[in-house]
């Protein structure tokens, strides 16, 4: 069935600029990094992606490796681009990353010009894209010149594969050289995407956040439910199918611990006085601060899309609220 976008989809979506940039992002992104691979079914990954768009969600995070098979996810997203949405092209942020293994020999993964701007091509081959919005520097490489990827981050805007570079994983030492040197090329570094949720602080404990409300650089936390611990989702258990059951999984059995399920059922009970459930209050909890541009959540069904944005309904935290949290996380 032919695909048409809801023509209200801008209605109720917030939108924050990245930074100091041009660049306006939503409050809540989609990440496909899980449940968009080839081991995926193809229709529920197109419902999520169309559902998404329709509750005006136009950014899409992608990256080289994500599958699994790797690869896989940008071919999926391809086929919905071609087949759905490339009517909206213009209304879509696309992002895609390179810095982890891909392919075998020296210029597989890492930050090499030659690694970086061949990945970038083999992206935008598989989403069958002229370009990508952004595309991003995945981690930082201990070996190569911090010049050479940034310089290479450079030419893949200057080419017309990218229209705006960022970076991700990087401490505040490493992004503060990193934004120095693509100021001076003339391509300036638009967002950081960093893992941050309640039981992730380390952006703040850093002060990257700080630095890049300094620099001018937007925000874009990965992971801010944790992975899924900062969710219902187990506080009855590790229910099959969930992200702590699978074997190869990031999120591991032992770090559900009762320590942290215990903080869990009181965010619980906060957030359900807020008329919301633990993993709206944790995303409000990570907009709180204006430094963060957007929270980009993964999902494996259309109803956990919904319950995210869901979360821009309530009522931002007061500083009695922020407070409250703050006694909860340390108990």
């Amino acid at each position: 069935m032919p695909y048409n976008a809801h023509g209200d989809r801008y209605a109720s979506m917030r939108y924050n600029r990245s930074g100091k940039s041009g660049l306006k992002l939503p409050a809540i992104s989609l990440g496909l990094w899980h449940n968009f691979g080839g081991v995926d079914r193809y229709e529920t990954s197109r419902a999520m992606v169309l559902s998404a768009f329709d509750m005006g969600i136009t950014h899409f995070d992608l990256a080289n490796n994500y599958g699994p098979p790797a690869g896989s996810a940008e071919e999926t997203f391809g086929q919905i681009m071609q087949h759905d949405l490339k009517p909206y092209r213009d209304e879509i942020i696309v992002s895609s990353k390179a810095g982890y293994y891909m392919w075998p020999g020296p210029y597989g993964e890492w930050g090499s010009r030659k690694y970086l701007v061949s990945s970038c091509d083999q992206s935008l081959k598989r989403m069958g894209l002229d370009y990508v919005d952004i595309f991003y520097h995945h981690r930082p490489d201990p070996d190569t010149p911090l010049e050479e990827t940034m310089q290479a981050l450079d030419y893949i805007v200057r080419s017309g594969r990218a229209l705006y570079v960022g970076i991700s994983n990087y401490r505040p030492e490493r992004a503060r050289e990193a934004f120095a040197i693509l100021k001076q090329l003339g391509t300036p570094c638009v967002i950081h995407q960093p893992s941050y949720n309640m039981f992730d602080r380390w952006i703040e404990e850093t002060g990257l956040v700080d630095l890049l409300g300094d620099e001018g650089v937007g925000c874009i936390p990965f992971s801010p439910l944790a992975q899924g611990m900062l969710t219902d989702r187990y506080l009855s258990g590790i229910p099959d199918g969930s992200r702590a059951s699978k074997p190869h999984g990031f999120l591991k059995p032992d770090r559900v611990t009762p320590e942290k399920l215990a903080i869990v059922r009181q965010l619980q009970a906060m957030a359900h006085e807020r008329g919301q459930n633990t993993a709206q209050l944790a995303l409000s909890w990570v907009l709180r601060d204006a430094r963060i541009t957007s929270a980009l959540i993964g999902a494996s069904s259309v109803d956990q899309i919904k319950e995210a944005v869901g979360a821009l309904d309530a009522a931002p935290l007061t500083a009695e609220d922020s407070a409250r949290i703050e006694q909860i996380l340390r108990s």
